[in-house]
């Protein structure tokens, strides 16, 4: 098991890196110039030319990527060409929005996915069966900025009963403000990944019910509902964690668009904010980040998985 685990984290580390590689790279094929907006439309090719030296900006990009890489493996995410303030103290204090945002929205998806996915699977082939599994093709289909509108539409606007946008200025610091803010946004990422996810429920409980121990505990007197919930629960939630890091890969591109339609102050906000400045760095150090904690949900899932799984644990 330690060697496995060494062996993904090797390859959890290549990732990163090849992905700071892309990011780089991406950013600058962008059009714009942040030199030139920091100087103003009436600056002169001097005044542009001088704040890109100074902002290392005429550099070339193999020692501008070195530079940067070699301070994230030292713990620094770059620092803003706007502000002047450090990458990783401005994702701690948006973290404080989109982590919370992030798991309240996995848990409505796993709210959403369990109960309403094995039920699909008992009802198999019966009306009741056939609407689940369709409504949940039907919303897995819908936008999720559709759904959000929606959403805002009825609680907020006709109902009133939760706010439609905004995040206390106080922060958590007044907690029951700060959650009736995000449920909406979590609710609306949670319903659509909670929809993709129960198909996959489905699906894994149906393989359950086909295993041979749960139709030899069938045959014995167990009903099939009382065979699966004691003998084929384990595989199913073996099954479910091995897309984890899917869906969490799912709720952190959701929270980028979800924070703009709710004006939430989260990191998706702040990213799109940036890429529209041009300020290099920081969107490097956010894309980074973001890449590296899917990366990482997807290593503590995998060796999760091994760990529960006997098959596994009995290869390694």
């Amino acid at each position: 098991m330690i060697r496995y685990a060494l062996t993904r984290l090797g390859l959890l580390l290549l990732g990163l890196v090849v992905a700071s590689v892309l990011i780089f790279l991406t950013l600058r094929v962008l059009p714009g110039d942040v030199a030139q907006q920091i100087a103003g439309t009436n600056s002169t090719p001097e005044q542009v030319a001088a704040i890109r030296a100074n902002l290392g900006l005429d550099v070339p990009l193999p020692a501008q990527y070195l530079d940067w890489i070699g301070g994230v493996f030292r713990g620094d995410l770059g620092t803003s060409l706007l502000t002047g303030t450090p990458v990783a103290s401005e994702l701690a204090a948006k973290a404080q929005v989109t982590i919370p945002l992030g798991v309240m929205s996995l848990a409505v998806a796993l709210l959403i996915a369990l109960p309403f996915g094995i039920v699909a699977a008992l009802r198999r082939g019966r009306p009741g069966g056939t609407a689940l599994s369709f409504g949940a093709q039907a919303i897995a289909a819908v936008p999720v900025v559709w759904a959000g509108m929606m959403l805002v539409v009825v609680f907020a606007v006709w109902l009133g009963w939760l706010p439609a946008q905004g995040f206390p200025r106080a922060g958590w610091s007044d907690p029951g403000r700060a959650l009736a803010a995000l449920v909406l946004p979590a609710v609306t990422i949670g319903v659509v990944e909670g929809a993709m996810l129960m198909r996959f429920v489905r699906s894994a409980t149906l393989a359950a019910m086909g295993q041979d121990f749960v139709r030899t505990a069938a045959a014995k007197g167990l009903t099939r509902r009382a065979a699966l919930l004691r003998h084929g629960l384990p595989v199913v939630g073996l099954s479910i964690i091995s897309v984890l890091g899917l869906q969490v890969a799912g709720i952190v591109v959701g929270a980028v668009v979800i924070e703009q339609l709710f004006t939430l102050p989260g990191i998706g906000r702040m990213l799109v904010a940036d890429v529209g400045l041009r300020d290099l760095p920081k969107v490097q150090g956010e894309l980074l980040a973001l890449t590296g904690f899917v990366l990482l949900i997807g290593f503590a899932v995998d060796l999760l998985h091994r760990s529960l799984d006997p098959r596994q644990r009995e290869a390694s």
